[in-house]
């Protein structure tokens, strides 16, 4: 028994010797851990005290503000932009309804053919989440609608030109009131242009109470300029010719107030504007 308990204190002993030991050497350690940063700190100081860290802190403070707001400026752009391109998205498909309206109504008070019914402007988005677009003008018929590219006459052609850029002015040029058309009759017959000239007409008697409003028309179409040159509408019109140099000269030829309209007196060589 009593070698027992000798034996436990040598073990006591072996196991405090070596708990001391480890605390020596953590002691040790933590020491020379806290030389480093006490090493590293004083060096730190030393650099803070140089000219490219003067008024470091609010240097850092300022650009944190700009970062900052920059960010905040950045987001309410990307707001700004998705309005607008939703808001630009709407003016569009609005005024596309507003032009297809005026060019049906056209084309129905004009076209006195029956094999097309209206037409109209269709747009295509070129791109997912852009604002381009290709345009072409479909006919219609019924339920069906072909494009008219390459399926029309020339008389057809050109009054579906003429009805788009009259719905165009209807639409976008309200403050701008001079309409000029050159040669409107061109390919047209009979019928089709004495309803092109009943449709120019009605735009008249619909602008004569905008003051900015002025419709210049070209045409060597007699029978074209005696329709829209109704007393009760044109003011006055020019005779263009050639003198004998030959230079194109023109000179007013009559005031349609004070003076009965015939445009059978010009001559053949002549455009009635």
């Amino acid at each position: 028994m009593y070698e027992t308990a000798n034996t436990w204190r040598k073990i006591y002993s072996a196991m405090k010797a070596e708990k001391k030991g480890a605390k020596v050497g953590s002691d040790t350690m933590c020491h020379g851990t806290t030389s480093v940063y006490q090493s590293n700190i004083s060096k730190h100081k030393i650099d803070l005290k140089q000219t490219q860290y003067k008024d470091i802190d609010k240097r850092y403070c300022d650009q944190l503000i700009q970062l900052k707001t920059t960010e905040m400026a950045n987001k309410d752009l990307d707001r700004y932009y998705n309005a607008l391109d939703k808001a630009l998205m709407r003016f569009h498909t609005m005024k596309m309804e507003e032009i297809n309206k005026i060019i049906r109504e056209l084309w129905q008070q004009t076209y006195r053919g029956q094999d097309i019914d209206c037409i109209r402007i269709h747009s295509d988005s070129e791109g997912a989440g852009t604002r381009s677009y290709s345009y072409k003008v479909l006919m219609q018929t019924g339920d069906a609608e072909l494009e008219m590219r390459g399926r029309c006459s020339a008389g057809q052609k050109v009054l579906a030109s003429l009805i788009i850029r009259l719905a165009l002015a209807e639409t976008f040029c309200l403050n701008c009131g001079i309409l000029a058309l050159d040669e409107p009759t061109t390919n047209l017959d009979g019928p089709n242009a004495e309803s092109l000239a009943a449709a120019l007409l009605r735009i008249m008697e619909d602008r004569k109470g905008q003051e900015n409003f002025q419709l210049i028309v070209i045409t060597h179409d007699e029978r074209f300029a005696q329709l829209i040159g109704q007393r009760q509408h044109a003011e006055k019109y020019y005779r263009v010719a050639k003198d004998d140099q030959p230079l194109a000269n023109h000179r007013m030829a009559l005031d349609v107030q004070t003076m009965p309209y015939n445009v059978h007196n010009l001559p053949q060589e002549s455009a009635a504007i």
